[in-house]
């Protein structure tokens, strides 16, 4: 098991958690002393209260949304999956958009996302004239069909 050293930087913190044993995430909380409104349309920034320490470069973080706030309340990442590199410190703070019609409030220790720590495939990009040939080749946008 691969330990993550976790520092609590906001008295109001909660440190993530898994809500079930299969689990894959933990939640990330917001760590606020008041609701925090996110308009309709708007783009939030919520801080988690937490910074944490990836031991090697081959881990990364990644924050990804939580299913039900998506569904039920249509709020969910702005930025489609966080990015938490292993060289990074400072406080994990989620950006939530609110794509419903109408306003939101993030309640203090709501759960607004969920974290996952995941390997990295090192690799170096190498130039080319030519790529390799393969049934789909250049096919993009739909190419496939949908059936």
């Amino acid at each position: 098991m691969i330990k993550i050293r976790i520092k609590r930087i906001n008295s109001l913190a909660k440190l993530p958690a898994r809500a079930t044993a299969g689990s894959a995430g933990c939640d990330l909380c917001a760590a606020t002393a008041e609701k925090l409104l996110i308009r309709a349309g708007e783009t939030a920034k919520v801080p988690t209260g937490i910074s944490v320490e990836i031991p090697s470069s081959d881990l990364v973080g990644l924050v990804f949304a939580r299913s039900g706030l998506s569904v039920k309340a249509g709020v969910s990442l702005a930025n489609a999956v966080g990015v938490i590199d292993s060289d990074y410190r400072g406080e994990i703070v989620v950006a939530l958009h609110n794509h419903s019609p109408n306003d939101y409030f993030v309640g203090p220790g709501e759960r607004i996302a969920q974290l996952l720590i995941m390997p990295v495939v090192v690799f170096e990009f190498e130039e080319a004239d030519e790529l390799g040939d393969t049934q789909r080749g250049d096919g993009g946008f739909g190419s496939t069909g949908t059936k």
